[in-house]
């Protein structure tokens, strides 16, 4: 063995020391926040990535972070609905979910997908327990609605979108307990109407919301890009509210990216220390972005300075 290859691994674990030491103070300043992270995307069909996943929330738990989980789950629902040879159809994105569609939405984001996450949760060393919006009276729901204005006729009309939803109150309580424990709690996207029918709900929506009523430190939102790009397409670190809002309407915020920032701004404005989005296809991402000086994302945090 030459004298260069010990220097190497010396050089190699007195990296990983440094990177300890740096997460020291943010393990100190986080202990006992509330995180809620939503996952979904590339990640969750990624086997990989998704193991990777689990290790860093049951990390989380273990340094004293209180995580809580929200997945989505858009492309499983899309390929069991193809199994079963039933078609959906999409408005502004969102899939049109009738009474027959609601059933299955609620077996795969409730069923199988739910319980594969949680699966790795514990299969990682955590304690992992497995909810929908409507366990718990978790998630209240109503219906969602949607208006178009025809091109021709100028008139608008009410599209019907079925059980598609939106919180209309959160209930905390369940998850305040899970907090005082050792569980970790991963939950599924659907809601509970007035007459106990579920709910599709959009899974971002959902950790918005779950959020705000938790009051928690940080929302993360584990999306397939990097963040939030300048007209240079170069990765905005942090952004104010009146940044984010500016940036909207001088159009460098666009596409599918005005609803994720959107649900950013409201949870900041409902109280939310701050929001961050951040490419769930890296490696821990979670980790670099919480506790390290540079972060992973884009955060969005209220007036003044920013809240790394």
């Amino acid at each position: 063995m030459s004298d260069s290859a010990p220097a190497a691994a010396s050089a190699e674990w007195l990296a990983k020391a440094n990177v300890l030491s740096e997460a020291l103070p943010y393990m100190r300043r986080f202990a006992g926040k509330t995180f809620v992270i939503k996952y979904g995307g590339h990640a969750m069909g990624d086997d990989a990535l998704g193991n990777v996943f689990a290790r860093d929330v049951v990390l989380l738990k273990q340094v004293g972070i209180n995580p809580v989980v929200v997945h989505g789950g858009g492309p499983q629902i899309g390929k069991m609905l193809e199994r079963l040879k039933i078609k959906s159809s999409f408005v502004d994105g969102l899939r049109v979910t009738d009474a027959t569609t609601v059933e299955i939405v609620e077996m795969v984001l409730a069923g199988s997908i739910n319980k594969a996450i949680v699966a790795a949760i514990n299969a990682a060393g955590g304690t992992a327990v497995g909810l929908s919006g409507k366990d718990g009276k978790l998630v209240q729901a109503r219906k969602l609605t949607r208006t178009q204005v025809d091109p021709d006729s100028h008139i608008e009309r009410v599209l019907d979108l079925g059980f598609v939803g939106e919180p209309e109150t959160v209930n905390p309580h369940v998850l305040s307990v899970f907090a005082r424990s050792d569980i970790i709690p991963v939950i599924a996207p659907t809601g509970m109407g007035p007459n106990g029918e579920t709910y599709n709900i959009n899974a971002d929506t959902v950790a918005g919301a779950i959020a705000a009523a938790l009051g928690a430190t940080r929302l993360l939102m584990m999306t397939d890009v990097v963040g939030v790009l300048d007209k240079s397409k170069k990765l905005i670190a942090q952004l104010s509210v009146d940044d984010a809002q500016r940036l909207i309407r001088d159009g460098t915020i666009s596409g599918g990216m005005i609803p994720k920032i959107e649900t950013c701004l409201s949870a900041v404005v409902q109280g939310v220390e701050a929001a961050v989005i951040l490419d769930g296809r890296v490696p821990h991402a979670l980790l670099l972005e919480i506790f390290t000086a540079g972060g992973a994302g884009t955060l969005v945090h209220r007036q003044g300075p920013g809240a790394k």
